[in-house]
C-alpha cells in the first residue's frame, strides 16, 4: 500500500529521527531496540505502518532483520544487549512482526507457543521487575504487556481457538471493572487511559477496545 500524499510530513518527521540514537533504523549502535521513547524502533515502524508504508519496503525490512537478529531460540526477544529479558520486551517484538506479516515465520510460532506456556496465574503476563515496589497491587499481570500479547495472537489461528488466550481477555475485562493500578508496573484506567489517542502504541481506550474486539470472548 502506498503512501497518501497527506500522510507524507508525518512519514519525514519519523523519518528525521532515524539516526538520533547514533544507531540506524531509530536505535543506537549496540542494537537497543526499545530505547527511544516515541521514537524508538518499534514505535517509528508501527506508526509508519499505520500510515501505509508497506512491510516490504527496505526501511521496514531493515527493521524486521533487527528484531530477528535478536530473537532467542527459547522464543524470547533480547532487546537490549545487557540486562534480563523480560515478557514485556518480547510482547512488543511479537506484536511488531505479527502485524509485519511474520506470524507464519517458524520463530514467531515459537514466541506465540512461549506466551501460551507462560500466562501467570490469573491469565495475563507480567515480568517480575518491582520498579515502584511491591503490594497487593503487583501480585497481578501487567495489563499492558498482556493487551500486546493478545494483539500478536489476533493474527495466528490460535484467535477465538485457545483457552489461555480467554482467560488473558477475561483479564482484562476484570482490569476494566476494578480500574486501579495493578502489576508489577502498576497500569490503571484513569484520565490518560481515557483519553483518545492515536496512533494506538500505548495502553488507552482506543488500543484496549481495538484489540479485544477480535476476540469473541469479550462480546
Amino acid at each position: 500500500m502506498a503512501i497518501d500524499k497527506k500522510y507524507q510530513s508525518d512519514v519525514d518527521i519519523i523519518m528525521s529521527h532515524r539516526h538520533d540514537l547514533d544507531g540506524d533504523f531509530w536505535t543506537t549502535p549496540d542494537k537497543r531496540l526499545g530505547k527511544g521513547g516515541a521514537f524508538s524502533a518499534y514505535n517509528c515502524a508501527f506508526m509508519l505502518l499505520d500510515l501505509g508504508m508497506a512491510p516490504d519496503d527496505p526501511i521496514l525490512k531493515e527493521v524486521t532483520a533487527l528484531f530477528f537478529s535478536v530473537w532467542r531460540e527459547d522464543g524470547r526477544f533480547k532487546l537490549s544487549p545487557t540486562g534480563a529479558m523480560y515478557p514485556c520486551h518480547t510482547a512488543y517484538a511479537v506484536n511488531l512482526l505479527c502485524q509485519m506479516g511474520y506470524v507464519a515465520d517458524e520463530r514467531i510460532q515459537h514466541t506465540l507457543r512461549y506466551f501460551l506456556d507462560t500466562p501467570y496465574t490469573d491469565g495475563g503476563w507480567r515480568c517480575n521487575k518491582f520498579s515502584f515496589g511491591r503490594g497487593p497491587e503487583t501480585a497481578y499481570s501487567n495489563p499492558f504487556p498482556t493487551l500486546l500479547v493478545l494483539d500478536a495472537f489476533r493474527f495466528s489461528e490460535y484467535l477465538n481457538n485457545e483457552p489461555a488466550l480467554d482467560k488473558a481477555v477475561d483479564f482484562l475485562l476484570a482490569h476494566w471493572v476494578i480500574k486501579k493500578p495493578i502489576g508489577p508496573c502498576q497500569y490503571g484506567i484513569g484520565k490518560l487511559f481515557m483519553q483518545i489517542e492515536y496512533p494506538v502504541v500505548g495502553y488507552n481506550l482506543l488500543n484496549y477496545v481495538y484489540v479485544l474486539s477480535f476476540y469473541s470472548q469479550s462480546v
